[in-house]
């Protein structure tokens, strides 16, 4: 029996923590409603608590990683998992009063480094080094199509592109209007078996601009 099944607090479509269990009131009294240690400083945090890959334990520290940036009252996370895909390199923390929210997060984030592990996102097919590449070997005019039936990996591709100064996204006239685009959902296995099962879609679809074309 897989751990969906049993806990009911995990979604099973996506494996992602269900955020209807994780409620908690919108402000709260950093005096009185929250008990947890605060370190007497940055060394004396246990960051292998946060980043378990890159510190194995509160002894084992590796100097040349710092966390660049900070989301104080994050919330569920949201901004941070955004920027996560932006930055796949760079350690950021939330900060966060209410200990039903910081759970949710927390497992979000266990169940989501699952998903998409750090090691791959350089072997991804739709990435900032690799996009170099595809922009030196396409003509002006070319496009890049990505699907995917994988949400965070959509915003990963879709991110990666509106970032790269040699690609534009196509209007919506221009999608309409492009039969590839039409069969991006129905012409692959992949595709197919996605529509059978009633699930969604991520798309991205991208021009390949000269250096002139780009907006000031």
């Amino acid at each position: 029996m897989s751990e969906t099944e049993v806990n009911p607090t995990i979604s099973k479509s996506t494996g992602l923590p269900r955020k209807r269990f994780y409620r908690a009131r919108a402000h709260s009294n950093p005096l009185s409603d929250s008990h947890f240690p605060v370190p007497i400083s940055p060394s004396h945090v246990d960051y292998s608590l946060h980043y378990p890959q890159l510190f194995p334990s509160s002894g084992q520290a590796d100097s040349s990683k710092k966390i660049q940036f900070a989301d104080v009252g994050c919330g569920f996370g949201g901004l941070l998992i955004s920027l996560s895909t932006l930055f796949p390199e760079t350690l950021m923390i939330g900060m966060e009063l209410r200990d039903k929210v910081t759970e949710y997060v927390k497992e979000r984030i266990l169940s989501l480094r699952v998903a998409n592990p750090e090691k791959n996102h350089r072997r991804r097919v739709i990435s900032p080094f690799l996009l170099d590449e595809y922009a030196y070997v396409l003509e002006v005019g070319g496009i890049i199509y990505t699907i995917t039936d994988v949400e965070e990996l959509g915003d990963w591709m879709k991110s990666c592109l509106e970032n790269h100064p040699m690609f534009e996204a196509l209007t919506e006239k221009e999608l309409e209007a492009d039969p590839v685009v039409k069969l991006l959902c129905s012409a692959t296995e992949e595709g197919q078996k996605v529509a059978r099962n009633g699930g969604q879609t991520f798309q991205a679809v991208f021009r390949r601009i000269a250096p002139s074309d780009q907006t000031s």
